[in-house]
């Protein structure tokens, strides 16, 4: 019975999610700012960088005219900014290459058997495994708002998925992304990662490694790059998130201010399509059918094609002093990450998780529930910077 429930709310999932393309701070609690973390990008290369950022480079010991010569590689402790205030990431036109993408490594969390029994009290049972389905292609037209988060960190090119939201302040002009905030900062023992990049419907025809042998960047990115000129994460990531997830996995999300590298219509315009949030971080049980979309990039996946798990959620724990998150039976790995978790309400799909951590086995997902904390970055980024 239960597999006739979910086929049912899958179909419908299926239906809400599918748009058609027209041409995937601080919290409320910010004790240290009112407002989210924020940058504005600048071209580097034969345009001048503007003097906030300059000076923002500057202040931090950074060179700017290396910057764009290859000086962001600097991952120096004392160069590596990691407050919410001290986000920086300049345009660099061209650097996000078809080949430099595809070499980009996946940005998983995962936890230990250890760290997923910590707190049985709580958790439900572990899920059933989900096994992954690759999504239809064109992506534009049946998942227009999924995408492709990529970034450099002390270990090269880095991947996860994303999602193009809705800016309530700015109706159809939304240049506002959802991805996970350890896709963009690396918690609480490094700072934030650099040149980061939303790529929607990336490789929109689902075309494999040999098909892309001599693609070309509109193969790779129909709607092209789009760079993160602000960016923002709960303090609760920045303070305690690590490379399992750790004490900031249940805040583990993040909002991106986007702006074209080439172009200047919104990100919404461009793809014709973007979602709304669903803040009210409904129970587990009271949840309905989940669907997470995203681009898998550790094996058995490569990274090209974007796949979607639907389940019933559970809850899951990591510590009794950590807010309950979602947990579904999923198949993707790493790569996955960041992307968003889709509900159906009153008819309308709506982002109301994002793939956060799972096991070494890849059994299972799990993701923040998005409450009153996550509705404040939101509203303070959309405020702040939307209709910039």
């Amino acid at each position: 019975m239960r597999s006739t429930r979910t086929r049912l709310a899958a179909t419908a999932l299926f239906a809400a999610v599918a748009l058609t393309a027209t041409a995937c701070s601080g919290s409320g609690d910010d004790k240290a700012s009112d407002k989210p973390s924020t940058s504005q990008a600048a071209d580097l290369g034969k345009a001048e960088v503007p003097q906030s950022i300059a000076d923002k480079l500057k202040e931090n010991g950074i060179d700017v005219d290396a910057w764009a010569d290859g000086g962001w590689q600097d991952w120096d402790k004392d160069k590596w900014l990691s407050e919410a205030k001290d986000f920086v990431n300049p345009v660099i036109e061209g650097l996000w290459k078809p080949d430099r993408m595809q070499s980009a490594k996946e940005a998983d969390k995962t936890v230990s058997t250890k760290d997923a029994s910590a707190d049985q009290g709580v958790s439900d049972p572990e899920p059933a495994p989900v096994e992954a389905t690759a999504e239809k292609t064109p992506y534009q037209k049946n998942a227009g708002p999924v995408g492709k988060v990529f970034f450099d960190s002390p270990d090269g090119p880095a991947v996860c998925s994303g999602t193009v939201i809705k800016d309530v302040n700015n109706p159809g002009k939304s240049n506002l992304v959802w991805t996970a905030g350890h896709c963009v900062h690396a918690g609480g023992k490094g700072g934030w990662y650099r040149n980061i990049v939303f790529v929607p419907a990336y490789n929109d025809l689902g075309k494999s490694e040999a098909e892309l042998g001599n693609a070309d960047s509109t193969e790779i990115a129909p709607y092209g790059n789009w760079w993160a000129d602000w960016a923002s994460t709960s303090n609760e990531w920045i303070q305690g998130g690590s490379a399992t997830g750790g004490a900031g996995a249940a805040y583990d999300y993040s909002v991106l201010h986007v702006k074209p590298e080439q172009g200047a219509k919104s990100l919404e315009e461009t793809v014709g399509a973007a979602l709304d949030v669903d803040f009210s971080a409904p129970s587990a049980t009271e949840s309905g059918t989940m669907g997470a979309w995203g681009y898998p990039a550790a094996p058995p996946y490569n990274g090209l094609k974007m796949f979607k798990c639907l389940d019933q959620p559970g809850r899951f724990s990591l510590s009794p002093s950590l807010p309950t998150m979602y947990r579904i039976g999923c198949t993707m790995t790493g790569g996955s990450s960041g992307g968003g978790w889709f509900r159906v309400v009153d008819g309308e799909t709506k982002l109301v998780s994002n793939t956060s951590i799972g096991p070494e086995d890849n059994t299972w997902l799990a993701g923040p529930q998005l409450g009153a904390n996550a509705e404040a970055l939101y509203q303070n980024m959309s405020k702040a910077y939307g209709g910039q």
